[in-house]
């Protein structure tokens, strides 16, 4: 271990342990400290369950990162989507930069799971776009977990999906050594079988290419390339390239390369694998005879022979997860192994935004099941494709230790479970929670008297350089609101779950920075957005009582406006909705306890300053980043002359080609497609329909 870190904070005193090193950009104030001796004696006392009930702009992510430093045990933070979870690790990021904070979520871009609709008779084959970069990453954090003890992995839901076992990815991991007697050949061999693509053009993650006597190979976790040179049947040396200058960053004597795959099992388990599901498909053939399922069956005998001869060949095939309770080894109904499955024992874990990340969790098992059920009964998958699942719930509560929840708005699970509630309602800024107004629709004139009255108040803010949000009921009203914005001459972007992650990401970061003024959205601007740019906050129909508009909803949404000194919410309403009603005397109740505070420690409230980053720089790929540099270099001559710069540019594109500079003509490439607008990642436009009446 190493030497122990003390570091005295505000009214109290903590020792850091060796694995976790927390850097403070500031010392816990406000409710902060009390909140954080009492959730860590907590964890001491042996806790099963604790809940920090802070309001939002509070510090609760800070509060939680001291928690961590003091418990020093591997973490798992759990978000509720993608977006939140990006954000979340930017920030242990800063807290922790020397240990290893990682990111996994979901690697799709686009998904569409397979299923049948019986009463149509239609199948839909899974589709799926994977996203390299996010896949990178989701290697990086399981690597991370088996070779180190200060990780912090913050996750989304997919954590409780399931993932290959923990045990054969580590097995059958491959050990270069320099001076170690070894051959290329065997080197190819070895990482052919560990499911590394060879290539003779560009090096993505889990490939290689055999370069006269050497070989070179990135690994899945990290954006570098390993140069191994051979001299006889002995490795000479190693060398860690940058992929871009091919600069030399290393000279290791050893690098550890693991699977390109979660999937993995040895030749042994594999043939072992193979003999069961033949097994049970003979007992599910049979069983479709005794029933008269002639089509069925036939089905079901030609899909899974089909994969059972790309596993025999191939070690692999596409929905290789439906067999994977026959690789690794489990009974029927057992759970399969899951990111939780990599941790060791008697880790942290702390689920953020609980109110909406545990019913997440809670619900993925039975709209999975469905699903598989009808597969399994239409022949389309064996009986062991509903093995390949999410974690029940209860199967998540046995395979986490000590869970701390964090919420402005804690569900009834949390408070039901909870041994301790610690509420965390002073801001160390000093801020009080934002002025409520509500207007009656009404009197505004329908739907689009409120938008013009958010209009007026927005233009307000703006001018005085701060931002506003609008929330609406529906996606599409979203985007309708937006485009009316920019015809009146107002810079503004709708943000929905349409979005992809990355976009979604930058359109936050682009708000941040002033890019826009307005950002209408749907429900993704409720939770655990920090934008303190925010002045005014507009919530549109808030008398519409559902989902949208209950009292956790419309609480966490006037929470967008408690970062700003000058926020402020305009609640449209023409009725005082049970929801509405709890909303604004919780928000009056926490604001008098604040200024109360705040009067008796001459406290005067500061807006949050909080740097820009670009959350979403760690999923990019080197490549993209360098387009976009070549784009800021190459805009102005494009626009001076569209034509001839394309043109010169396909000229630099095609003679990299026939230099096999192919990674210069990548790069070529893409710009072009930016500038155009083409290519597989531009965004489509939609078309507006006319703001409604009502």
């Amino acid at each position: 271990m190493d030497v122990l870190t003390t570091i005295v904070q505000t009214s109290f005193a903590t020792t850091i342990m060796a694995n976790f090193k927390l850097h403070l950009p500031f010392q816990p104030a406000g409710d902060q400290p009390a909140a954080i001796q009492k959730l860590e004696e907590g964890l001491k006392r042996g806790l099963r369950h604790q809940t920090l009930f802070g309001v939002t702009g509070s510090g609760k992510t800070f509060t939680v990162a001291n928690v961590i430093a003091k418990n020093d045990k591997a973490t798992l933070v759990l978000a509720h989507n993608k977006t939140l979870a990006a954000q979340l690790a930017q920030e242990y990021r800063e807290f922790f930069p020397e240990n290893a904070v990682h990111y996994f979520v979901s690697y799709y871009d686009y998904y569409q799971p397979e299923a049948y609709i019986a009463h149509s008779d239609t199948y839909i084959e899974k589709e799926a776009m994977i996203n390299a970069e996010i896949d990178r990453l989701r290697h990086a954090a399981t690597q991370a977990l088996l070779t180190r003890k200060d990780v912090i992995i913050v996750a989304s839901v997919s954590a409780i999906y399931g993932l290959g076992s923990p045990e054969e990815y580590e097995k059958v991991h491959v050990k270069i050594e320099k001076g170690a007697r070894d051959d290329r050949a065997a080197l190819i061999r070895k990482l052919v079988n560990i499911y590394f693509e060879r290539t003779n053009a560009d090096l993505n993650p889990g490939q290689f290419r055999a370069i006269g006597n050497s070989l070179e190979f990135m690994p899945v976790n990290e954006r570098v390339i390993y140069r191994v040179v051979f001299v006889g049947d002995e490795v000479a040396h190693i060398e860690k390239l940058d992929p871009v200058s091919r600069a030399k960053l290393l000279e290791p004597k050893n690098v550890f390369v693991f699977p390109a795959k979660h999937f993995i099992t040895n030749e042994e388990e594999r043939l072992r694998a193979i003999e069961d599901i033949k097994l049970e498909l003979e007992e599910q053939l049979a069983k479709f005879k005794r029933e008269e399922k002639p089509l069925e069956a036939e089905r079901l005998k030609r899909r899974t022979l089909h994969d059972l001869a790309l596993i025999r060949e191939l070690g692999y095939t596409s929905g290789i997860e439906n067999y994977s309770r026959h690789f690794d080894g489990r009974k029927p109904g057992e759970p399969p192994f899951t990111l939780l499955s990599y941790f060791p024992k008697n880790f942290l874990t702390i689920i953020d935004e609980s109110h909406v990340t545990v019913p997440q969790i809670g619900g993925m098992y039975a709209g999975d099941k469905s699903r598989k059920d009808v597969l399994v009964e239409y022949g389309f998958r064996l009986p062991s494709a509903r093995d390949n699942r999410p974690l029940r719930f209860e199967e998540f509560e046995e395979r986490v230790g000590q869970v701390l929840y964090t919420s402005a708005t804690p569900g009834p699970y949390e408070k039901a479970h909870s041994e301790q509630i610690v509420e965390q309602v002073i801001r160390p800024t000093g801020l009080i929670d934002p002025e409520l107004t509500v207007r009656r629709v009404s009197e505004t004139g329908g739907y689009k008297g409120q938008v013009v009255d958010f209009i007026a108040e927005a233009e307000i803010v703006i001018k005085r350089g701060g931002r506003a949000l609008a929330t609406t009921l529906t996606k599409q009203m979203a985007e309708d609101l937006s485009s009316f914005l920019k015809e009146k001459g107002i810079k503004a972007e709708y943000l929905h779950s349409d979005i992809k992650t990355i976009e979604r990401i930058d359109i936050l970061t682009n708000f941040r920075k002033g890019e826009f003024d307005i950002l209408v959205g749907v429900n993704l601007l409720r939770e655990g957005l920090d934008l303190p740019e925010v002045e005014l906050v507009g919530i549109l129909d808030a008398d519409k009582e559902g989902f949208l508009r209950s009292e956790t909803s419309l609480i966490q949404t006037i929470g967008r406006a408690a970062r700003n000194v000058l926020g402020r919410v305009i609640l449209y309403a023409d009725n005082m909705t049970g929801s509405l009603d709890k909303a604004i005397s919780e928000t009056n109740r926490r604001r008098a306890l604040q200024e109360a505070y705040n009067t008796k420690h001459g406290i005067t409230p500061m807006t949050i300053k909080k740097e820009i980053h670009d959350i979403a720089a760690s999923m990019r790929t080197e490549h993209q980043r360098t387009v976009d540099e070549l784009l800021v270099l190459d805009t102005l001559a494009y626009k001076n002359d569209p034509k001839e710069f394309i043109k010169r540019k396909r000229e630099e594109m095609s003679e990299a080609v026939e230099q096999l500079d192919f990674e210069t003509a990548a790069l070529i490439r893409d710009e072009i497609y930016k500038l155009e607008g083409t290519g597989p990642k531009a965004r489509k436009p939609r078309t507006r329909k006319p703001l409604s009446g009502s």
